[in-house]
Order: structure tokens, then sequence, then C-alpha cells
């Protein structure tokens, strides 16, 4: 039962699920795309992107564990095919004939979820730093990568710590120490946090993070032998700098996807909504308007 009369007025709407609160936020004009989160347990406001939404009616969805929408039993139901049943939910409740999706990080592991058991909802897709598998070979190199910023950054002492703290932050018990664990390592999300830490600052002390969702304990994400199975128009767009979705994955989805369009963000992190907003937006644009292919973007 939603608890607004109109699904798609501008605003917070909050939906029952299976007596679970669901919550987004509708927001911008233009073709309908859903947007989901990373994480998991991260607030969707990071993930805010004015400039799309001038051309995109952007549905921002609360993933479930987070903010206003409800809380499942136990940290072990937060999974990859329940994220992929609330969103489906919500596409029921709009009532429109398709649309389109976009996933970032661990959303784009739900997005490609759903787009393998509901492709007949969706216009398009967007994997948005994100990957085909997790794993022992994924956080190898995440691992590695991250280990790198010291020397990336010589001229930064927070970026020394950061390796320690991000290892540490999985071991959050309560969302105040998890909120703060994500705070302390973000600028390791960006290809230069501190260049820009003025106007990034406010965005850091706002951030929020749920520990129950972060502690689900599941079996490694792995899609890489369907990939040939979606057949959804998608745009893949990585993070040249992104340590733990890095452009290697991005390529792999490319290469397994059929109808699959790649931009690299030469300029960017995990974040390139944020560092490279133009470039982010005319991919965007031109994928869902069918102006085109985007090339990589500096």
């Amino acid at each position: 039962m939603s608890l607004s009369s109109d699904p798609l007025l501008p605003g917070t709407h909050t939906v029952s699920i299976q007596g679970v609160l669901q919550r987004y936020h509708v927001t911008g004009s233009g073709p309908l795309c859903l947007v989901h989160p990373g994480g998991p347990g991260l607030g969707w406001e990071y993930l805010r992107m004015p400039e799309l939404e001038q051309h995109l009616t952007l549905v921002y969805l609360e993933p479930i564990g987070t903010g206003g929408s409800g809380h499942l039993p136990r940290p072990q139901d937060y999974r990859i095919d329940t994220y992929a049943h609330f969103l489906h939910s919500v596409v029921e409740h709009l009532n429109v004939p398709s649309v389109f999706l976009l996933g970032h990080s661990h959303g784009g592991f739900v997005a490609q979820q759903y787009a393998l058991i509901h492709p007949a909802a969706l216009a398009g897709l967007i994997l948005y730093d994100t990957s085909p598998c997790t794993g022992q070979e994924f956080w190898d190199q995440a691992l590695a990568t991250l280990d790198r910023l010291p020397q990336r950054h010589p001229d930064q002492p927070e970026a020394a710590t950061i390796p320690r703290l991000f290892r540490h932050a999985l071991a959050a018990t309560d969302n105040a120490s998890c909120t703060q664990a994500l705070r302390a390592v973000l600028p390791a999300y960006f290809a230069d946090y501190w260049a820009r830490e003025a106007d990034l600052a406010p965005l850091r002390a706002s951030l929020r993070a749920w520990v129950d969702p972060m502690r689900a304990e599941q079996p490694p994400f792995d899609v890489r032998d369907r990939l040939g199975q979606i057949a959804t128009p998608t745009l893949i767009i990585s993070g040249a700098h992104d340590f733990i979705c890095g452009p290697d994955w991005g390529r792999l989805l490319h290469e397994g996807i059929a109808h699959a369009q790649f931009l690299l963000l030469q300029n960017s992190g995990h974040l390139g909504h944020l560092e490279q907003p133009g470039a982010f937006t005319a991919a965007i644009n031109a994928s869902t308007f069918g102006a085109g292919r985007p090339a990589e973007a500096t």
C-alpha cells in the first residue's frame, strides 16, 4: 500500500512491501530512471545527481536497512536477490511500461541481478562503478590499489592512514561507528579528494551508514557466466582511479554484455558523478536518448 496518492509526484514516498517500508525520492524531469545506491548500508544522498535530474526523472531508492526504509530481522537477510525483489516491487508500484535503471557499486550488483530476472521491465541499464563479481581476486585487487594511495598523495598525511582504517571499517558494531569509519576512508573513493576538500567536506560530514546491511555475510557475487543473457541496452561507467571497482571490472562487463557501451572517466575515482559531472551526464544522455556512443572522458 502506498502512503502517497501519486507514486511519481516529486518528493518523498513510502510503499509497504510485505510489511516492510520502502522509501524513495522522486525528482527531475524526463524519462524515468530508478537509482539504486551502493554500500550495502549506505545512505542514498551521496548519489544525488542534480545535473542528470535536468534530463531524467530520477527515483532514488533508500535501500532496505537504511534511512527511512524498513529493516530486516537479521543481517543475513540483506541479500542481492532481496534488494532486487524490493526494487521490482517499486517498479510495479510505479505502474509504468518500462524504466531505466542505474546501479552504483553494490547497487550495480542489484541492477545486474534485476536485468537477468526482469529484462522486460527495463528500457536501459546503467552500471556505474561496479563489477560482475566479488570474491578473493576482487578484494585482492582493491586492497592492492588502496595500498598505493599514500604513494599517489605523498603530501597528504591522511592518505597514509586510510589503508589501515579501511581494513578495520567492517569491524563496526553500530550505526555510529559504521558512519564514522566510512567518513574516515572517504578520500580513497576520489581521484584526488584533497584537491577539492573544501567542496567535498560537507558531503563527508553528511554521509550516513547502517551496520546491519554491511555485516551481511553472503557468498561472493558472480554473474560472469550469465552476462551474455543481459539483452538490455547497457551503459557501463568506470572511474580510472576507482580502487574498489576499478576499470578492469567495467571492461569485463563490457566484454560480456552484447549491447553495451563503455565510458572511462579518466579523472575520477568511485564517484564520477561528483568528479566529472558533465561527462557523466552527457554519457547517460547519449545512452538513454539514443544520441550516440560515449567516448573516453578526460
